[in-house]
């Protein structure tokens, strides 16, 4: 079938029925996971470099899915009752782990509130995908037993 190489055209690819996207050989760093976590080694500041890094990763994150959906349409559903929920504490472990960073200046609420944010944003992505929600909970529901 047909392949798409990053600085190329499409090109065929034999044994394969789909239309197949080649990885590129180098990737930018994203935000979120390389530069972020080298941030951390940073005398001082590194906890909030981090914690920055991080928030404005996660929030990159999700307005990627504005270019599959548009933003209308990714804002409508962002607030439907499903997901509503999900999206303020989302958009509020954002706002916690920015204020405790450069506000409240507190390592430790910088911490904890990456990793609620990174809960909340999961919990938030699994509301996409029909009935992953209540298999999460039956799972741990099971775990808990």
């Amino acid at each position: 079938m047909y392949s798409l190489a990053r600085g190329s055209s499409l090109k065929s690819v034999k044994g394969t029925n789909k239309l197949t996207f080649l990885k590129p050989k180098s990737y930018p760093i994203s935000p979120k996971s390389h530069s972020g976590t080298f941030l951390l080694w940073v005398p001082r500041k590194g906890l909030y470099l981090f914690a920055v890094f991080y928030t404005f990763g996660n929030i990159a994150s999700i307005g990627s899915t504005v270019f599959l959906m548009g933003p209308m349409k990714q804002l409508k559903r962002m607030v439907e009752p499903t997901r509503l929920i999900a999206t303020i504490m989302v958009l509020l472990c954002f706002t916690l782990t920015l204020c405790s960073a450069f506000w409240w200046h507190n390592k430790g609420l910088a911490l904890i509130f990456c990793i609620l944010q990174s809960l909340a944003l999961t919990w938030y992505s699994l509301s996409y995908i029909p009935f992953a929600r209540d298999a999460v909970k039956k799972c741990f529901a099971a775990c808990l037993d």
